[in-house]
Formats: structure tokens, C-alpha cells, sequence
């Protein structure tokens, strides 16, 4: 059993373009077409039984429709995708969208303050935080810095803690181990927390478009020992495999991994138990 945390895809009408346009502005491959049958057949190639679905909202008046598009992607693809909800800082009735996930079975919602142009610490986010606390909906949250915004970092391992010191613990899962290339400071802040780690998109090497705009030297991420000391140093139980597809291979993600040496039981914990017990589905 295999469930991949932290994936994307795009209505079939524009998927061609987002991901085009994605992959250009961070100078990355993509690895499907975006669409959710494109996922799902990375999926059989790859040996993954679910994938979450992490949609995100660039401006307010998204919202609603993304919401609608994740309810009916849950209904018709129930045993294969689960997808969360999205949530914008500026969105004036996040109260009541908040509780309508949750009356409609969703798990969780993701946040991307990079994109949504405001940091977690600030009120919108906190009260948005503490909203989805109060109907029990898993938080998670682009970490560290992002691969199309060169230099903006607006949830730093930092800041993550400032939202745990005002909120208190809760379901809260950090995407790109905690931090992208914020990751020697993830355990400085975090260690001591409950969070979540997902390991999408930290490990290895960026996969880049043959345009000259990455530096060799610029496409290291985490290596082998830096990605199990990560690991360790918050335990097998808070790791939650990710890949981030389409922007890395459900199968290369997975098999590194499973290429690691972690003991049978840990492995177990990464690649599904952790994300099985969050779910809820266990």
C-alpha cells in the first residue's frame, strides 16, 4: 500500500496551460499532463493506491468553484483520489466554507501563502488556521521557499512556529520536509512540535528544462544523508510520502524512499500508515 500525499492536478480545459506555464516559470519538467486520468496513470505505473489532491486558490473568488470541483472528483473517484480543499487569506466567509467542508466529508485543506501573497503568521492565516481546528480539518501548507518565486519565502520553519505558539498543536502538515531549502532550520524550530512532514519534491536532484537557467550546482536538494537525517530527527512516525506530481515522478519519489534502508515497520509508517491514520481511513 502506497498513498501519495501531496499531489496536483488541473481542470482537463486548461491542464495543458497551467502546466506549461508552471513548468516555464520554474524552468522544471512536468511529469503528466495534469489532468486527473494523467495522474491517475502515473499512478498504476507507479505503484500508488491514492494520491491527495491539494488544490490551491490564487485569489479569492476561486474558492467556491475549486471546493464544488473537490467534492465531485471525491465522488467519482472515491477509491483512488481524496482530494482536500482550498482556502484564500482574502476570502470573507472562510467560517462557513470551512464547515461546509467538513459537513461534506472533506479532510483537509491546503494553503500556499507563497502564491496567496501573505505570510502564515499573519491574522488572515491564523484565524483561517484556527477556523479549520475548530471542524478538525487537516492544515497543510507549502513550507520554505518556492522553485517559480526566487527569494520570497513567506513560511519559513520560523514562522510555522510563531502559528503553533499562537494556535496550539494541531493537524498540521508541512509540505517539502518542512521547509524548501529551509531545511537546516526545520528542526531548530519544529523538532519539539507535532507537526508533519511530507517529502515532496526535497530530495535528490531538481529535474530542469534544458534552457541553461539552472546552475548544475544549483540543482542539488536534500541528499541521501541529509533527507535521513530530516527523517530521524523527527521520527518515522511524522514523515508522509509526497511527490508533488506532476512536478516529480510518483515512481522515482516512491522507489528512493524505498531506497534508503529505513527498517520494515518505518517504510510501512512513510509510505502509508502515517497517512492512513491522518485520513482517518484506518
Amino acid at each position: 500500500m502506497v498513498i501519495d500525499f501531496h499531489t496536483h492536478t488541473f481542470p482537463d480545459s486548461i491542464a495543458a496551460r497551467a502546466v506549461d506555464s508552471l513548468s516555464k516559470e520554474a524552468h522544471i519538467l512536468a511529469y503528466t499532463d495534469g489532468t486527473v486520468s494523467g495522474l491517475i496513470d502515473s499512478m498504476d505505473k507507479g505503484g500508488i493506491d491514492m494520491s491527495v489532491l491539494l488544490p490551491v486558490a490564487t485569489n479569492a473568488s476561486q474558492v467556491e468553484g475549486i471546493n464544488d470541483k473537490a467534492l465531485r472528483v471525491n465522488e467519482k473517484y472515491h477509491d483512488r483520489l481524496i482530494s482536500f480543499g482550498c482556502i484564500h487569506p482574502e476570502y470573507s466567509r472562510y467560517k462557513e466554507e470551512l464547515r461546509r467542508l467538513k459537513n461534506e466529508g472533506i479532510k483537509g485543506i491546503k494553503i500556499h501563502p507563497v502564491y496567496q501573497k501573505a505570510d502564515i503568521d499573519s491574522k488572515p492565516f491564523l484565524d483561517i488556521i484556527y477556523a479549520a481546528c475548530e471542524n478538525d480539518l487537516i492544515v497543510i501548507t507549502h513550507a520554505g521557499l518556492d522553485i517559480g518565486f526566487p527569494g520570497v519565502v513567506n513560511c519559513s520553519p520560523k514562522m510555522c512556529r510563531n502559528v503553533i505558539n499562537t494556535i496550539g498543536e494541531f493537524k498540521f502538515v508541512l509540505a517539502h520536509m518542512g521547509g524548501w531549502r529551509n531545511w537546516e532550520e526545520v528542526p531548530l524550530y519544529l523538532q519539539d512540535t507535532s507537526v508533519y512532514l511530507d517529502t515532496s519534491f526535497s530530495s535528490g536532484r531538481i529535474q530542469a528544462l534544458s534552457d541553461g537557467y539552472w546552475d548544475d550546482k544549483d540543482k542539488a536538494m536534500l541528499d541521501k544523508e541529509g533527507f535521513v537525517k530530516l527523517v530521524n530527527a523527527f521520527g518515522s512516525e511524522r514523515i508522509l510520502f509526497g511527490s508533488d506530481s506532476p512536478w516529480s515522478s510518483q515512481k522515482e519519489s516512491a522507489e528512493y524512499i524505498k531506497s534508503l534502508g529505513f527498517s520494515g515497520d518505518d517504510l510501512e509508517k512513510i509510505m502509508y500508515g502515517n497517512a492512513s491514520s491522518l485520513l482517518g481511513l484506518s
